[in-house]
Parts: C-alpha cells; structure tokens; sequence
C-alpha cells in the first residue's frame, strides 16, 4: 500500500449536490430518531461526513466529541484505529459511513468495541453495496459515491457484531432516491415508506444500532461431597447398616 493510500479519503466535494444534500437530509433525520433514546455521559463521533458539527448538536449525552481524521477538523483528531480514550470509557458511538471509508474497517470497529463501555450503544451508517446504487457502483468507472473505499453490506457487518459480541437493536435500509446528480425533485415520505416497506433491498443506505453486551459472571457453585468418618478403625454405620443392627434387636426381643 502506498503512502497516498493511507491517507484519509477527503470529504467528498458531491455532497454539496443536489443528491448529495438530499442524502445528507435522509440521514441526519434517521440518526436524530436513533440517538433520541441514548443517554449517557459521553458520546463519540468518529469520522466526519457532511457538517463539521457533526451529530454534536442531537447529542442527548452530558459531553459530545467529533473524533476526525488529520486536515478535516473536529475537537479531537486522531487515528481511528487508535482512539485516545480508555477502555469501557464511552456511552455511545457513532460511525457515519466510517467504515466505508476506513483502511482498516476491522480495526476501526474493534476499537469502538474497546472504548465502549458495557450496554453502552453503536450508531452506523452505511451503504449498501446492492440495489440502485450498487449498480451506478458497478457501472461506474471511478467510485461511487466518491472517497468510499469499499462497501460492507448490511450482512457481514452483523457477523462482525456477533464476533465482537454487539447486539444488533435497530436495522432500517433507506434513502430510495435514483442515483443521478442532476435535480429530480424531492422525494415524498410517502414513497421512502413504501420503499422500506416492500423493497428494502434497493435502499441507497441502512442504519445499524447496536449494544455492547455486558459480561455476566455464573459463579460455580462447588458440590461438597461428605467424607465417611473413620473412629477406632470402624467406618461410620451405613443407613444399610442401621437396618440390619434393628432387625437383629427385634428378633431377640
């Protein structure tokens, strides 16, 4: 791998399109829904994707951080597969299509699996790499949409979760919009509706959140075992025993 391809993908000039916008909207409004039910101290964002403000904003935690790469801003920037926060420190972590444009998608996740504390929450974003706009992906002969590296599916990512032990609380597939540039019109709600409803698989995106399960211990009960007692080299007298001693008294009474 080149030195240029470790390098942060800039932040994609189209999402200041017509679709672009559109997309940003869509996925501002799903993350709002998620994160309206997450409390806590401290929330991350981890990777910049559209306002440099982030999700901060819809934060209901006590504290909020945008995480961003080298050059993109942010309150703290930082290698996210090396996150400069302790283990189990975290409430919340979002991930706005951070794993599509990740070097390392593998080791990004397991470091947000780190910094998470127990029944803490995960909040994606990701692009599907069928439907619609897997096949611009397929057809077109440079990226789409631009900097996304590579596109995890909605299916793979829930084998990661399980191997990391997240439990997956909320999938949504959205956004049904044509993958073309030029301006169409807005789409209705009604017709996202629909679209989620009876062909999830042509969604643009999907939105995944999950929980870090918290770790139970069974404590091991240990099954004591009573020794038979030994006095003056004769054993403890069996309930066999016992029996035998009774019918030898009443047979001589």
């Amino acid at each position: 791998m080149s030195r240029d391809d470790k390098r942060p993908s800039p932040l994609p000039s189209w999402l200041a399109s017509d679709l672009g916008q559109a997309l940003l909207d869509s996925e501002l409004t799903m993350l709002e829904q998620a994160l309206d039910g997450v409390f806590g101290e401290h929330l991350l964002q981890i990777g910049r994707w559209g306002d440099s403000r982030g999700v901060v904003p819809m934060a209901r935690t006590q504290r909020a951080t945008t995480v961003f790469a080298a050059g993109e801003g942010g309150h703290v920037t930082a290698d996210f597969t090396r996150l400069p926060f302790e283990s189990d420190s975290i409430d919340a972590v979002v991930l706005p299509h951070t794993l599509d444009v990740a070097v390392s998608p593998h080791d990004v996740l397991r470091e947000v699996h780190r910094v998470l504390r127990s029944d803490g929450r995960l909040v994606l974003l990701g692009f599907k790499p069928f439907g619609l706009w897997g096949l611009r992906r397929l057809a077109s002969r440079r990226r789409f949409p631009p900097c996304v590296r590579q596109v995890l599916g909605d299916h793979s990512l829930r084998d990661w979760m399980q191997l990391l032990d997240l439990r997956i609380e909320q999938h949504q597939r959205f956004f049904f919009r044509l993958p073309i540039s030029r301006r169409l019109g807005s789409a209705s709600a009604e017709f996202e509706a629909l679209g989620q409803r009876w062909f999830p698989e042509l969604a643009a995106c999907y939105l995944m959140q999950a929980r870090k399960r918290v770790a139970t211990l069974t404590p091991i009960v240990p099954q004591w075992r009573t020794r038979r007692r030994v006095v003056a080299g004769v054993a403890e007298p069996s309930v066999r025993n016992v029996v035998k001693l009774y019918d030898v008294k009443r047979n001589k009474s």
